[in-house]
């Protein structure tokens, strides 16, 4: 199975971590912006990232992709069958993918893509405006986490995932959860951090950014 897709970003990562769960490995293949290798085109041909290939089936958007991968190995479900939590995991998904990356988004573009891979100075002033944007963010989180440490029943799940992922770019550039306001929240996305699925990649994503 190949994966296309900037290694940096967070539904890249999340696609990524979601398979080392179900001890599935993706190959990568790195894409940038405006991107014109035919192999992700054919995947994803209005460039929408990451694009995916398992043999003959192809397709993007890192949403389709974790829905494929989990119901052709249904070996550790991370998408919960039970209509309930199935609902609350698809919500977490989409709030992860929209809302949390509306936040995080300009606080890693305008302190690391910028600066580093566009050249460009970022603006301080929309970084700032994503760390306020978190704040709603974090209120929600800290009073939606389980006592089990996860967001949707007693083990971990794609809300797990999807969550946690943009929270690693937010920390690329300098963004930090307050320990004091948020225990819960702190706790929780430092477990899902160092799990194997995440901590091997959020290494190499420190080393590519020379931190």
């Amino acid at each position: 199975m190949i994966l296309y897709g900037a290694p940096l970003s967070p539904f890249v990562r999340k696609v990524l971590a979601f398979a080392a769960e179900k001890a599935l490995t993706l190959e990568l293949v790195p894409v940038g912006l405006g991107e014109q290798n035919p192999d992700f085109l054919a995947c994803s041909p209005f460039r929408k990232m990451p694009g995916f290939a398992d043999g003959d089936f192809s397709i993007s958007d890192s949403t389709a992709i974790v829905t494929y991968i989990d119901t052709k190995y249904p070996g550790t479900p991370l998408i919960p069958a039970d209509a309930e939590n199935r609902a609350r995991t698809v919500w977490f998904d989409e709030f992860a993918d929209t809302i949390v990356v509306a936040a995080a988004g300009p606080i890693f573009f305008n302190r690391i893509v910028s600066p580093k891979f566009i050249g460009k100075p970022g603006d301080e002033a929309a970084a700032a405006k994503g760390e306020a944007d978190m704040t709603p963010v974090c209120d929600y989180l800290e009073g939606v986490i389980r006592p089990s440490g996860y967001l949707v029943g007693d083990s971990l799940t794609l809300a797990d995932i999807a969550v946690a992922s943009p929270f690693v770019n937010a920390g690329h550039a300098g963004y930090a959860v307050d320990a004091e306001a948020y225990p819960k929240l702190t706790t929780y996305l430092a477990a899902i951090h160092a799990r194997p699925s995440f901590v091997d990649w959020i290494r190499r994503e420190k080393k590519m950014l020379g931190s």
